[in-house]
């Protein structure tokens, strides 16, 4: 029985932020796109994530006066992924992150507040409503012709004359289909935080964090890529995210980062194990040594008066509301009511505060609230609250290897034709740890790239 064929201009596999963009982009280029999902609704991981989008030299930054460039953005990438960063893929991102902000805003994004979070100098963090914006994308991606196929699973990709990809063969229903893509194939497919078997093969600790990400995040795109002799980076510093409730489930997680808010972080013994103004990622890295791969973040009723209602990641009341916070009127009752060892944790609080006020030295290294921004405030106003926390894996941040133009690039650094990938998939941008924004902000913007160098591939074939 012969397998039936569509063709299309561009397939798109994956229907997160980066899968989204690449084939809005390229519908609104005039192309004939197919955006594949593979499971039963559009968003994957992206659609679960906060919303968070890094950019500089923005229009929100300039109406609240912070004091941000390029450049700044620039060395903060770099420090945030310890220097090992593919620097042409950074510098994609900064080329190309005033024309991705601006399409956005286009698109209908609404910048609703600015924050600083992990790995940022400056505030640059622009938060909007993510679901309300996939779906926005994809009602122009539709109203350009773009076709949605949703429970469609990729399977594997196909090669032509040169070893140039032509398609990828897809099972639906039981039954496999061959989408031909004249202009290429698009890698969107996220990363693997869902598959125990590469977790186990790449980060086998990590499979102590709580599992998280979109349900079809199981490495379906890196295995087809990898299959084709595609290279892979970043993959040792695979670490889940600190700050995550520990009864976090499929339906609904949270993430607190009360420390980058004055906020000190303790184990069960009332010890602190980390300088809380690193990435959280670092963070994630060293609650998982802790008994039980837990961490209380500490702090008082002025860090309290810090919550940002409605915003992920600062929402300290919401946390409150669902009642996963403990409070008490000192810090011993604190510690009694959360199970952390009374004495300690005031000894604890007591050499902090010292070192806040100048007596002596921090314990773990720390000067700033947050990669060198914000000042320490004493922990000393009650009432005093204590939030538990794990590492969440989120996110993979890693994967296959690309250059400038999102095209893969196999383990001899030769370009695979007519194979882009995009998004979680993808390793080199971040490095050891990433900032926060920024992997929605490489979604966006290597999904405008490659939709872009797909159209004047397209465009130069036919050219007379």
């Amino acid at each position: 029985m012969t397998m039936p064929q569509y063709d299309y201009d561009v397939v798109v596999l994956g229907s997160g932020i980066a899968g989204q963009s690449a084939a809005t982009s390229a519908a609104q280029a005039g192309l004939k796109v197919a955006l594949l999902e593979k499971t039963g609704k559009l968003g994957g991981s992206s659609a679960m994530s906060g919303g968070f989008f890094a950019f500089s030299g923005t229009e929100e930054q300039a109406a609240e006066g912070v004091q941000d460039s390029a450049d700044l953005f620039l060395q903060d990438l770099l420090s945030t992924g310890g220097g090992v960063n593919d620097r042409a893929l950074v510098d994609a991102y900064l080329d190309r992150q005033d024309e991705t902000y601006r399409w956005l805003k286009e698109q209908g994004a609404k910048f609703r507040a600015l924050e600083i979070s992990s790995g940022q100098s400056a505030p640059r963090s622009h938060n909007t409503v993510i679901t309300e914006l996939l779906a926005k994308l994809h009602r122009s991606f539709t109203e350009h012709g773009g076709e949605t196929r949703l429970g469609h699973r990729a399977v594997r990709l196909v090669r032509g004359h040169e070893g140039v990809v032509t398609g990828v063969v897809v099972e639906a229903d039981g039954s496999e289909a061959l989408f031909n893509a004249r202009a290429g194939v698009i890698l969107a497919t996220g990363g693997f935080s869902r598959s125990t078997e590469l977790l186990r093969t790449f980060a086998p600790e990590q499979l102590a964090a709580i599992p998280y990400g979109g349900a079809g995040n199981t490495g379906d795109g890196l295995k087809m890529a990898w299959k084709l002799g595609a290279g892979v980076a970043d993959m040792s510093y695979i670490t889940a995210t600190y700050g995550s409730h520990p009864d976090t489930g499929e339906e609904f997680h949270e993430l607190l980062t009360a420390y980058y808010m004055g906020a000190i972080i303790v184990n069960q013994d009332g010890r602190r194990f980390v300088d809380e103004s690193k990435s959280y990622k670092t963070l994630g890295r060293e609650v998982l040594k802790q008994p039980e791969g837990l961490g209380f973040e500490i702090f008082d009723a002025k860090v309290r008066a810090k919550s940002h209602p409605g915003i992920p990641l600062n929402d300290i009341g919401m946390i409150e509301d669902l009642g996963h916070l403990f409070k008490a009127d000192s810090l011993e009752k604190l510690a009694e009511a959360a199970g952390i060892d009374p004495a300690a944790l005031v000894a604890t609080v007591a050499r902090y505060n010292s070192s806040v006020a100048g007596r002596d030295e921090d314990e773990v290294g720390r000067t700033h609230l947050c990669n060198g921004v914000g000042e320490l405030l004493p922990l000393d106003q009650g009432p005093f609250y204590a939030y538990p926390a794990k590492a969440l894996m989120t996110t993979t941040y890693c994967g296959v290897t690309i250059n400038p133009s999102a095209e893969v690039v196999d383990v001899d650094g030769d370009v695979i034709p007519g194979l882009y990938a995009i998004g979680e998939l993808t390793g080199g941008f971040h490095g050891a740890a990433y900032m926060t924004g920024t992997s929605l902000g490489k979604g966006v913007v290597f999904g405008r790239i490659a939709a872009e160098h797909a159209a004047a591939k397209l465009a130069t074939s036919v050219a007379p």
